[in-house]
């Protein structure tokens, strides 16, 4: 494998921010993530500091297929980068059982902000999330202990967690922090939305010429609740503002009303819980279909559809938000968007894709480049 941390290094002296809270292993090189300040504070855990090492040591795990039972599939197989870390067509991925998964595969983009993993959040951490899908036994269906074992009899990993954690003991702990850190470098901040923001913060007449007018109304859309007497609005950023567009909110957006998955509810047992799932980031949306926790809608246009003139109005537990905005445009129909409003808000929403999240080749799988 190479040993060269070019990447890596330029993200460490780009980066803005604080000086670490946490001390890393001796010999590692503290790496802080460069993001826009409008995303806020990272969650990293302080047993789990990034560093330069670490991450690397979790790009060549994230596409290792010793994590699996077979050896057949890795996390990139159902995270493509193309795809924005999703799985690309697959409404339910395949494990290596050749069974289909549960639920749709999660974009990873820009984790190490969010502060629940999983459809259901029932992960707190990426640490924990990570060791789900490598146990689970519709996905790919390894004991941990088994994993530790294949790396640690093979000739480049000891060296590796050597330089990433002071040890060529191998441990489950380390193989699930060192994922954790390279997940946490995936940051997606570079789409036209983006250079669109930077000019919205200092003049909105600057700003509106960086966008298509389709573009831009369909920017204002998103953001505006809608007003029975006057304004035009989709309320999106009740579940998906902020730059991160996601509010991390757990919720019931009206698809059903009765629940194949109880989401949050089958984790928790209450029954207020159910058929409650989380808010995901729209960041790449237009790369990401199919869409919500199942899959089912296969464009944006359908999505666009559920949420104008489909949400389940009698869907247990709803959010009350979604109702109230439904019903202030139009009590029959719901939000009442025209057509060209519908297209207006669609034309926005591609204008968050990144195209250098995508195709960044630090984000690449190592193994196709014989790295």
């Amino acid at each position: 494998m190479k040993q060269g941390l070019t990447f890596f290094s330029l993200l460490a002296v780009l980066a803005f921010g604080c000086k670490p809270e946490t001390e890393t292993i001796p010999g590692t090189t503290p790496l802080e993530l460069n993001a826009p300040r409008s995303f806020g504070k990272p969650e990293i855990p302080t047993d789990n500091p990034t560093t330069v090492e670490g991450a690397q040591l979790g790009r060549m795990l994230f596409y290792e297929k010793k994590l699996s039972g077979d050896n057949s599939m890795s996390c990139g197989t159902c995270h493509q980068q193309k795809h924005a870390f999703t799985d690309g067509s697959n409404a339910l991925s395949l494990g290596i059982d050749g069974l289909p998964g549960t639920r749709n595969t999660m974009s990873l983009a820009n984790m190490a902000w969010s502060t629940s993993y999983t459809w259901d959040g029932g992960a707190k951490t990426l640490e924990q999330q990570a060791r789900v899908p490598i146990e689970s036994k519709i996905e790919m269906h390894q004991n941990m202990q088994q994993a530790v074992r294949k790396l640690q009899n093979s000739a480049h990993y000891p060296p590796l967690f050597m330089r990433a954690f002071g040890s060529e003991k191998i441990t489950e702990e380390n193989i699930l922090k060192a994922l954790a850190q390279f997940e946490r470098t995936l940051i997606s901040a570079d789409s036209r939305y983006d250079k669109f923001k930077k000019e919205y913060d200092k003049t909105k007449n600057n700003a509106a010429a960086i966008f298509t007018e389709d573009e831009y109304k369909g920017f204002v859309l998103f953001n505006n609740h809608p007003d029975p007497n006057s304004m035009r609005g989709a309320d999106c950023m009740h579940c998906h503002g902020g730059d991160l567009f996601t509010t991390q909110v757990i919720t019931n957006n009206g698809l059903d009303h009765t629940f194949k998955d109880l989401g949050k509810g089958g984790l928790t047992g209450n029954r207020f819980d159910e058929g409650k799932f989380k808010a995901t980031t729209l960041r790449n949306i237009a790369l990401t279909a199919p869409y919500m926790h199942d899959g089912r809608f296969q464009t944006l246009e359908e999505v666009l559809d559920h949420y104008n003139e489909h949400v389940v109005r009698n869907s247990p537990n709803l959010d009350p938000e979604i109702s109230s905005a439904s019903n202030n445009n139009d009590p029959v129909n719901g939000l009442g968007l025209t057509a060209k409003e519908k297209a207006q808000i669609i034309a926005f929403l591609k204008t968050l894709t990144d195209e250098k999240f995508v195709t960044n080749p630090e984000f690449s799988d190592p193994f196709e480049k014989g790295e």
